[in-house]
């Protein structure tokens, strides 16, 4: 028997069962991640774990032992930190060593503090207070303050999910380097693959219908660098392995193509989008952005925050930009929209300079900006009869439907907003977006809200959606998996300020793409490693290179 164990457990909310006859047997100093999504009752998981929450019905021990409540020998790390605003990072840590061992002398209060301070990279910041620490600085002193309490076993609810991806990285790294010195059993509930397979002994899926699924165990050696992930077969076929069970496991509903669109014209020119050929646009350099810069005033002075973007499109192309935090990816995008001000240059659409916001260029923000108290038909249709002025109110709902079908929302387009789940919410956005016949389709990290499965839906969503219309379109994403799987070509930024590009990667892998065919593709991983080692490269400031040196973007 392992030292923590589930015999049998469920947890039904009334009649709702969350988790359903649930058997684990965790092993002593064993790194087990349970990959979950939302809706899995991972939470729900931990909770048994931690004695938060007591099973319907079943068991859960600790060494053998009724688990009746929460111990000072199970530390949780949540994915919200608590921490007393009042504290400084040292304080918060004492704090917590304190309440476990009251009769421990001062000196080794302090000492033992200090250790598990030192030990997750805060010495330099334990007189600072919570509100003067980043997401990932205040995670990690919850890490810390969970260390310090000594538990024989750390249960980890997705601490890492609310940080940015490369806090989330470094904070995984820093997990591992820190159970490696310890050696501590851990369980961790993640519902990113590459995390799991960096941390893991073994990898077990959780089922939407709240049973354990299929285990995977994980015997690549430790430690497991990223970089050096990304050429390791052993990762590449575990990586592909548990993706494909996932999606078989998870993705369910499919676009639906019932309908078809009526042959009406938007007020901006674009014919309508199931047209395979269209007249009147320019095909070359129909999107061309020169000499662009975006500066602003501050009390020190300007602030030029992104500098010389020179970057040309063509009709029909997708482009993933990709960089960085505060690189200026999202402020391109919005200058493209026409809701950020130009500072210097020019953006030229199909000829015509961008001036303002317009609906020939269709915007997908990471939240989707849904009227709660319409519905899905009803928020896709406000964009529509403004752009479709000349069709017929029919004419108009077939626009809409036909969309909301796409997007696999064809039994919900009647539902409220408000009753719609965040993935559903984003499908209305991206249904609402290509309902405009844009000419240009901009989406700033549309995904990036969602947990792993949803997104990777989501993604093919968009891309038999795109596939369909051939609208020209700019994604801004942190995402190197996304980036490739989207785009035509993946640009780059350097750091900012004064970003600019830095790379162009063209990506000549076959459509229409799915995940699982690009996992499985030759090229896939080298063009993967094109964009990790930009990143790296920049991954602590570094200075741009001249640019004499830098890829004609063109």
């Amino acid at each position: 028997m392992g030292i923590l164990t589930l015999k049998g457990a469920s947890v039904s909310h009334g009649e709702t069962p969350v988790l359903r006859a649930i058997d684990l047997d965790v092993a002593e100093g064993e790194f087990v991640v349970l990959l979950g999504f939302s809706g899995t009752g991972k939470t729900t998981l931990i909770n048994l774990l931690a004695g938060l929450q007591a099973p319907t019905s079943g068991e859960a021990t600790f060494r053998g032992a009724p688990i009746t409540g929460p111990g000072p020998e199970r530390g949780v790390i949540f994915q919200s930190y608590s921490l007393m605003p009042w504290l400084t990072v040292s304080g918060n840590v004492r704090l917590a060593v304190e309440s476990v061992f009251p009769d421990l002398p001062r000196a080794e209060v302090d000492a033992r503090t200090a250790h598990y301070v030192g030990m997750v990279g805060l010495s330099h910041a334990a007189a600072r207070r919570p509100a003067e620490l980043s997401g990932g600085m205040r995670q990690r002193v919850n890490v810390a303050r969970a260390l310090a309490m000594r538990p024989e076993v750390l249960l980890l609810d997705e601490p890492l999910s609310a940080l940015d991806a490369l806090t989330r990285a470094n904070l995984a790294d820093e997990i591992e380097r820190i159970w490696a010195a310890e050696r501590q059993t851990c369980v961790l509930i993640t519902n990113d693959v590459d995390e799991a397979i960096v941390l893991a002994d073994r990898i077990i899926a959780l089922r939407p219908d709240g049973t354990l699924g299929d285990a995977f165990e994980v015997d690549i050696p430790r430690p497991r660098e990223r970089g050096a992930m990304n050429h390791h077969e052993g990762f590449k076929r575990l990586r592909a392995e548990v993706t494909r069970y996932l999606m078989d496991l998870g993705i369910e509903a499919k676009a639906e193509a019932t309908r078809s669109l009526p042959n009406v014209t938007p007020i901006h020119g674009v014919p309508a989008a199931q047209k395979a050929a269209t007249e009147g646009l320019l095909d070359e350099r129909f999107l061309t952005f020169s000499q662009l810069h975006k500066v602003y005033p501050t009390p020190k002075g300007p602030l030029t925050v992104v500098e010389d973007f020179d970057l040309r499109m063509d009709r029909g192309e997708f482009i993933s930009l990709i960089g960085h935090s505060g690189c200026g990816k999202s402020t391109v995008l919005t200058m493209a929209a026409g809701l950020n001000e130009i500072s210097k240059g020019a953006i030229k659409l199909d000829g015509r300079h961008v001036m303002g916001a317009d609906p020939e260029r269709a915007v997908v923000f990471q939240s989707p900006s849904l009227f709660p108290w319409l519905t899905a038909k009803e928020n896709v249709a406000v964009g529509v009869d403004r752009v479709y002025p000349c069709a017929s109110r029919a004419e108009r709902q077939e626009v809409v439907e036909y969309y909301l079908e796409r997007v696999g929302l064809g039994s919900a387009m009647d539902k409220p907003a408000a009753e719609l789940s965040n993935g559903m919410r984003q499908r209305v956005g991206i249904a609402r977006a290509f309902a405009l016949s844009p000419k240009l389709l901009l989406l700033d990290e549309p995904f990036g809200m969602l947990d792993s499965l949803t997104r990777w839906e989501l993604q093919e969503v968009l891309m038999e959606v795109w596939a369909a219309t051939r609208v020209t379109a700019i994604c801004v994403t942190h995402d190197v998996d996304e980036a490739i799987l989207l785009a035509d070509r993946v640009v780059m930024m350097t750091n900012g300020p004064q970003a600019t590009i830095g790379k162009v990667v063209d990506v000549d892998l076959p459509r229409p793409r799915s995940r699982k065919a690009l996992l499985a593709h030759p090229a896939y991983y080298a063009y993967r490693q094109e964009v990790l080692d930009f990143l790296e490269e920049y991954e602590h400031g570094a200075t741009p290179k001249p640019k004499a040196e830098l890829e004609d973007a063109a």
